[in-house]
């Protein structure tokens, strides 16, 4: 198991390896490598040695934390505490369910981390249900709840598990951390368990996080990349729920992943399947958030969970079911986007890969391992072959009386030599030493009972079963994909695909909320928000932002505010457009100006002015009214007392801009309709100029 698959003499159909991601920017330096040299920094010399031994150690431990615990490996999918359970199991296994707390105890001759590190890896493994089944309590995964004590639940590895993972004439072992014993290097996986459990972890530096996929849509993308096929590989949850997953991007994207909500009656919802990462507690949390925050209305929600998942929320009346679903989506864990950065180690390194590399790469070791194994079959064949042979002769031709006469061992065991050599044609081998100790240890009661049609029989079986061999080496695909199929078969009905797939729209949160808040000003206190009690003003979104404009010309743009004190000056309060169009007239040094203009951006809570120093707003609209009525004070020798402007003819410009000259005259009235004792007679089209 030390030389990877690129490395063997595979007849693999699929084409080249896949190519591997560069490796992270991080250095991993090998395990028994020297610490590299830290080069002298004259501005801390008088720290040197120190700096060295820091340098050194942080880049150890790093090394180690990535490598050795929180990524897990390409060749079997493991972390090294999983590695160290699955192996202590296969140790311990006799077919019967054993205590975990024995387990643990067991293991922790290969782990040094300590007992809580590997019991939470192995009930995590076991409730991923593949490769160790459990008895007794070892938790919920859909409730959160936690697993009973070591010392009160059993646990065993699984069939699938026990006949794929391993076979320890094609593992490599190395010393455990103290010495005393051997453990192995990695398993001889045959599954790809890389995205089978999907795995999380942080080290130094850098992250993984690999989502879970279902077990035959993993065997139908081997079989077709051994058959040059096309193929598309998605995660699947074990807590079902319904996925997006058009953002995946093989791995390196993210998938959204919605709760199973159904409408059981008009005011009655029932949550029956929940997104990957959450829990019935966690969801229920998250909806009763919603509801304090009025983004949802509610009167009770209850969980009535045991095996299977339900949460039943009862509506207020006044709710639409409709709305209230949408709603829990945008607000609550109904929804959740579950990203995905696959992480492995791979030849003592970190490299980011994709599902399709890491499939790939999986195909192609399941190929060098059944080789592997067909070999080792046909030399065990060989050798069954070679054996029986040898005892044939030495029964058929009274061999074993020419050792009577012996006086010495070394006498012996030429005899036996001289005697079997004679017959040396019909051997596939030399005679060894080993032959020969196997000889004499034949019992005089198989000599005299020894069939001689029966052993030719056996030997026919066994050539048969050479030749099966040799045609299976032969054909490494074929027989690959047909081993596929047969696991298929087997497996594939045990573990079917728990997360429906589809494509839903972006719920529109605005749209949910458009009338979520109703903004009210009490112009007797100057308070301004949706927890006062005065003038409704506009109705809004808490995701919206409220622009206040006071007579001043100041402005602000702000969140909606549960209550605010603005003064009795505001002039106008409204949702927040950056491109609306607004129509402004304010009167400065004497001087009265109209303008049309948008805010544009604008930064929260921070003042700005729409007009000149020390002006007053006489109109402001965030419409373009069709005209607009002036009346303007009496005066000596003043001709024109009424006129009609048309705000269309300015041109709209930057909210900084003066604006358009409209009088200099005292105006006492100002509005988009007409005033009392207004004369059409007497009204003036009035003439905009510019400032």
């Amino acid at each position: 198991m030390s030389e990877t698959p690129e490395q063997m003499d595979i007849p693999f159909a699929a084409g080249a390896p896949p190519k591997i991601a560069p490796p992270v920017e991080t250095p991993v330096p090998q395990a028994d490598a020297p610490p590299p040299a830290v080069p002298a920094d004259p501005a801390v010399s008088a720290i040197g040695p120190l700096r060295q031994l820091v340098d050194r150690n942080f880049l150890q431990y790093a090394s180690y934390v990535i490598r050795d615990r929180a990524i897990p490996d390409l060749t079997d999918g493991l972390k090294p505490v999983q590695r160290r359970i699955l192996y202590s199991l296969h140790e311990k296994d006799d077919g019967k369910f054993i205590k975990v707390a024995n387990i643990v105890g067991y293991c922790m001759q290969y782990h040094p981390h300590g007992d809580a590190s590997i019991t939470d890896a192995l009930v995590g493994l076991a409730n991923k249900s593949y490769l160790i089944e459990g008895q007794g309590n070892f938790g919920n995964l859909l409730t959160g709840d936690g697993a009973a004590a070591p010392r009160y639940i059993e646990c065993r590895l699984t069939e699938l598990a026990r006949t794929q993972l391993f076979n320890d004439d094609l593992t490599k072992f190395v010393s455990s951390y103290d010495g005393r014993n051997r453990e192995p290097v990695a398993l001889p996986a045959k599954l790809p368990l890389l995205l089978m459990l999907g795995t999380e972890g942080i080290a130094v530096g850098l992250a993984t996080r690999i989502l879970p996929h279902n077990f035959a849509e993993l065997l139908e993308a081997q079989i077709a990349i051994l058959n040059r096929e096309p193929f598309r590989l998605l995660p699947d949850f074990p807590q079902g729920g319904v996925m997006d997953a058009s953002e995946y991007a093989k791995g390196k994207g993210r998938v959204r992943v919605r709760a199973v909500i159904e409408k059981k009656d008009a005011t009655t919802l029932v949550i029956r399947e929940i997104p990957f990462g959450t829990t019935t507690d966690s969801v229920m949390a998250s909806i009763e958030d919603a509801a304090r925050r009025k983004k949802v209305r509610i009167r009770t929600i209850n969980d009535f969970t045991s095996e299977k998942i339900e949460i039943a929320i009862t509506l207020d009346p006044e709710e639409d079911a409709d709305k209230a679903i949408q709603t829990l989506y945008a607000f609550t864990s109904c929804e959740v986007p579950i990203s995905s950065n696959i992480i492995v180690i791979r030849n003592r390194r970190p490299v980011e890969m994709d599902v399709d590399e890491i499939i790939k790469h999986c195909t192609q070791q399941l190929v060098a391992l059944l080789k592997k194994e067909l070999q080792l079959e046909r030399q065990r064949v060989l050798d069954e072959i070679h054996a029986k042979t040898l005892v044939q002769l030495f029964v058929e031709h009274r061999i074993y009386k020419d050792i009577e006469q012996c006086q010495t061992q070394p006498d012996v065991v030429k005899a036996v030599l001289d005697g079997v050599n004679k017959y040396r044609d019909q051997l596939r081998r030399d005679v060894t030493k080993d032959d020969v100790d196997m000889l004499l240890e034949v019992r005089i009661r198989r000599i005299s009972l020894f069939d001689i049609n029966k052993n030719r029989k056996d030997i026919e079986d066994l050539l048969i079963a050479l030749d099966r061999v040799e045609k299976d080496l032969g054909g490494m695909v074929p027989y690959a994909v047909r081993y596929l199929k047969n696991l298929q078969k087997k497996y594939a009905p045990l573990y079917p695909r728990r997360t429906r797939i589809e494509r839903f729209e972006q719920v529109e949160v605005r749209e949910l909320t458009a009338s979520e808040l109703c903004i009210r000003y009490d112009r007797a206190t100057g308070y301004l928000g949706h927890a006062v009690d005065g003038d409704a003003q506009f109705e809004c979104s808490s995701l919206d932002r409220v622009m206040l404009v006071w007579n001043d010309g100041r402005y602000q743009m702000l969140p909606p505010p549960d209550k605010m004190f603005v003064d009795k000056n505001l002039l106008y309060c409204g949702r927040f457009d950056r491109d609306r169009v607004m129509t402004a007239v304010y009167e400065a040094g004497g001087v009265s100006y109209i303008k049309r203009f948008s805010f544009g951006g604008t930064i929260m809570n921070r003042d700005y002015s729409c007009t000149l120093p020390e002006a007053k707003l006489l109109f402001f609209s965030d419409e373009t009214p069709p005209e607009l009525y002036v009346r303007y004070e009496p005066a000596k020798g003043q001709r024109i007392h009424q006129q009609v402007f048309v705000p269309e003819e300015v041109m709209v410009k930057n909210v900084k801009a003066r604006g358009n000259q409209l009088t200099v005259k005292v105006i006492n009235f100002i509005g988009i309709h007409k005033p009392r004792g207004w004369k059409d007679d007497e009204a003036v089209r009035g003439k905009l100029m510019n400032a």
